[in-house]
This record gives structure tokens, sequence and C-alpha cells, in this order.
């Protein structure tokens, strides 16, 4: 494996893991896991107030595991494509897992049922 590769793996993993390691990034994620989504709708969802939300997305940002876009007012949020295998397998993983836990697929349907 490439040295570069490597060194980038031991400084990006650790706060990848730490993003994942939080309950409320997690439901985050799941809610993008289908799709861009407004921000405006997020904390709708989730029940937490819109600064909580921020805070928590900007840790995914600063973490490369979403992308923000801006439309008018709005911030759309939505996850980055990873070019790193081990890392792409990471969120693959995570997104599997999200599809079929019961909990995550009831607040995917609530956002769908608030926003589209």
């Amino acid at each position: 494996m490439h040295s570069r590769m490597r060194q980038t793996r031991l400084t990006q993993l650790p706060t990848i893991f730490k993003a994942l390691s939080d309950p409320t990034r997690l439901r985050l994620l799941n809610l993008m896991s289908e799709g861009e989504v407004c921000v405006c709708f997020l904390g709708e969802v989730l029940k937490i107030v819109q600064p909580k939300v921020s805070r928590h997305l900007a840790y995914l940002k600063r973490a490369g595991l979403v992308l923000a876009r801006r439309e008018g007012k709005w911030m759309h949020y939505g996850w980055a494509i990873q070019s790193d295998p081990v890392i792409r397998n990471v969120m693959d993983s995570l997104r599997d897992w999200m599809a079929k836990d019961e909990k995550l697929r009831t607040e995917r349907a609530a956002l769908k049922r608030v926003c589209c």
C-alpha cells in the first residue's frame, strides 16, 4: 500500500469514527442516506433545535462525511462520495445497516412525510 494513503487513513479514520460515535450524527446521516436533504427538515424530524443540528452537521462536514450546497437561503446536505476504499466500505456498511434498522426506517419515513 502506498505510504501516503496509509498516512491519510491514520489521520482520517479517528476523525471519522469520532464523528460516527454520536447517535445524533448517525440519525442525521440516516436522514441523508437516500439523498440530499434541506437542513430545515432535519431538526423537525429529529425534534432537535436548529443550533444543535448545525453543530452536528459542521462536525460531519469537517470529517468529510457530508457535503453542503446552498439553495437560496437554505443549505442542503448529503453524503460525500468517498474516494478511499476503506472509508467508502465503512460508509457503505453503515448505509446498509441503516436501511435495515426499524427505528431509522421510521425516521426516514417521517422525513418523506415532512418534506416530499
